[in-house]
């Protein structure tokens, strides 16, 4: 599986935002796929405020951390290699939130202790 360059990452955001009018937004979209561990949908909305790219179309990079990629702040250091070796793509949308349910899933919220106190303090259910 191809790592996303800053030129495809920019893509699939000019992609997103065309699609904006007629699809749904990263933040419902995102939403959506946590339905079911609306916790993680809180994580995501903590971690990067439902963003999958910054400002100039780059994928998202952390601001204490730049390894941490993406909706959901994945780690490179500690998950690429493991995202890739089982088909996920961090730097897309829909891996980035893919490979973050296999973590939650694997680890429970331990990824995401950093950030506990923005997620932790709302009154939405672990599941």
């Amino acid at each position: 599986m191809p790592v996303y360059t800053d030129a495809k990452a920019a893509d699939e955001r000019k992609n997103i935002e065309e699609s904006a009018g007629k699809e749904m937004s990263v933040e419902e979209r995102v939403k959506e796929y946590f339905k079911d561990t609306p916790i993680l949908a809180e994580i995501a909305r903590c971690e990067s405020t439902f963003r999958q790219f910054d400002k100039d179309g780059k994928i998202l990079r952390g601001d204490w951390n730049s390894r941490d990629v993406g909706v959901m702040q994945i780690n490179e250091r500690f998950h690429l290699d493991k995202a890739l070796r089982l088909g996920y793509d961090i730097y897309s949308l829909e891996g980035n939130i893919e490979y973050a349910k296999y973590l939650y899933e694997t680890q429970g919220l331990k990824p995401w202790t950093h950030s506990e106190k923005c997620w932790n303090s709302q009154k939405i259910a672990k599941s």
